[in-house]
């Protein structure tokens, strides 16, 4: 096997004539496409060439009829928990899917309402119902490593289920937040077309029982039996960590990261990224940023080039923001999570929870003044989720900004002291860092910062044995995913669901 690359111009993709001269006799297989903007932009392909007989194309396993299988109770239907049942169908076991929310089509009234009214279902939101926090994001699919596990099965898997073939060879592939609801309701067709099963509504408040027999009870009163238990519950799911302590489990303050959103009219970002090179039809520019600021990174977060913001809060009294985008990336504004790291020695106390209290209590804040600004002040925003909102160079300086620009935050915004609102070694890194970024016009008072982006991953992690990854409490539950502090984002999260049902599985063999 060769590797080489073709570059062109981004209006076009390689000829066929290019890639026959370059591969020779060999089997040319394009394995990343990627923009190379350090000049003018162009498109780079990469392509490994095979001789006759040496290429063998990767197949997905076949699934199985898992009707009669031994049952695995899975607790909640994001990412970790769908590829967790669809590994389930390949090894023979059969996935019982509870989820607190509801099915992806009813989710999506809840949050168009949410964006509306600013009223928030505690079941039924950004974060709660089938497909997870992902299911309305920009789908981004970033996770290349190998380390984690065989990446390959996930977006295979994704393409499958209807996803553009385009993910297996972006070198940032994305789906986007118009594609995937569809995604998530075929993989959930599949999953019950094999003998698995999906229970929404179902909100889970206890955990009976033993490896290879437990009773999982939901606040609904139904209970559902399996021989074990896959924790897949998100990085919200506050109530899961109190029914495992309460049950005398054990829990881990675990790190996380806590800043603002930040956004800019998408043009300012295309110019800069594209050196001045950027026209329509031309992918809307992305960016990426790291900056260590006394001894903390302070760093940008799921970027949503042309995308919108969301509020993504989970319970009534708190603001928290969130972006997503659609597969077309077309919209006039670009956001991003900036965000500074937090580590449990910078939150005072012993108990696992204290991250978790503090990430609570600036949400919280954050409510809290703009509902006193909505009683001192006439003309203000009047939906509940009208966020707290400053310019850079006004929060960069410590001054009030006067008037808000345009903004994609549908509840509104109401301009606020955010370097006060946020705890003072979260404001003093963000002011330090932003006059420091290196993309070109970033720092400028036409971007807008809003409070507050917290939910970057989870501020506990349920501890788990490294080689059986049961948890440490109780063997035969699976704690999975970015709830349980084991994956950030789409990609690794699936690719922890699927370790976690092969974990299952190896550990019947071994019973029998």
């Amino acid at each position: 096997m060769k590797e080489f690359e073709i570059s062109c111009p981004l209006t076009r993709e390689p000829r066929q004539k290019e890639i026959d001269a370059k591969a020779g006799n060999l089997k040319a297989v394009l394995v990343k496409r990627s923009i190379d903007a350090r000049k003018e932009p162009v498109w780079r392909y990469r392509y490994e060439a095979y001789a006759p007989g040496e290429y063998e194309e990767y197949k997905l396993p076949d699934y199985q009829n898992v009707k009669d299988g031994p049952a695995v109770v899975i607790v909640g239907a994001g990412p970790a928990g769908m590829f967790a049942a669809l590994k389930c169908l390949m090894l023979g076991l059969k996935p019982i899917v509870l989820e607190r929310g509801k099915n992806v089509r009813e989710r999506q009234s809840d949050v168009a309402a949410l964006g509306r009214t600013g009223i928030v279902d505690p079941d039924s939101n950004y974060c709660y119902g089938e497909g997870g926090a992902g299911a309305f994001s920009d789908g981004k699919l970033y996770t290349r490593s190998s380390k984690r596990g065989d990446n390959r099965e996930v977006l295979h898997q994704f393409v499958k289920f209807g996803a553009s073939k385009d993910i297996l060879i972006d070198a940032h592939p994305h789906i986007g937040s118009n594609r995937l609801p569809a995604i998530v309701e075929n993989i959930r067709k599949c999953v019950v077309e094999y003998g698995g099963e999906y229970h929404f509504g179902a909100k889970v408040v206890g955990i009976d029982g033993s490896e290879g027999d437990f009773s999982v009870r939901c606040a609904d009163g139904s209970v559902y039996a399996g021989t074990a238990v896959i924790l897949a519950t998100g990085h919200s799911a506050r109530d899961i960590y109190e029914m495992l302590s309460d049950d005398g489990g054990s829990l881990e303050a675990k790190g996380f990261a806590l800043g603002v959103r930040v956004e800019h009219p998408q043009e300012k970002i295309n110019w800069a990224q594209y050196n001045g090179f950027w026209k329509p039809g031309v992918p809307a520019a992305e960016y990426s940023f790291v900056e260590q600021v006394d001894g903390r990174g302070v760093f940008s977060f799921c970027m949503c080039p042309g995308g919108v913001l969301v509020p993504s809060s989970t319970e009534d009294g708190t603001i928290v923001l969130n972006g997503m985008s659609t597969s077309a990336r077309n919209g006039k504004f670009a956001n991003a999570g900036v965000v500074v790291q937090i580590e449990p020695e910078d939150i005072a106390g012993d108990s696992p929870f204290r991250l978790m209290d503090f990430q609570h209590d600036v949400e919280v804040k954050m409510f809290q003044y703009c509902a006193q600004a909505r009683q001192e002040t006439k003309g203000l925003p009047t939906n509940p989720m009208a966020a707290p909102a400053q310019r850079m160079e006004d929060f960069c300086s410590g001054r009030l900004s006067k008037k808000m620009p345009e903004t994609s935050y549908f509840p509104g915004v109401i301009s606020a002291p955010l370097h006060e609102l946020l705890p003072p070694f979260v404001a003093q890194r963000l002011q330090k860092a932003f006059p420091r970024v290196k993309i070109r016009n970033y720092y400028t008072n036409a971007a807008l910062l809003l409070g507050v982006e917290s939910r970057t991953s989870s501020p506990i992690r349920i501890p788990r044995d490294v080689e059986t990854l049961q948890y440490v409490s109780r063997p035969g539950i699976y704690p999975c995913g970015e709830g349980a502090g084991y994956s950030g984002g789409i990609v690794s999260s699936a690719i922890d669901g699927i370790r976690c049902a092969e974990a299952v599985k190896t550990a019947l063999a071994l019973k029998h």
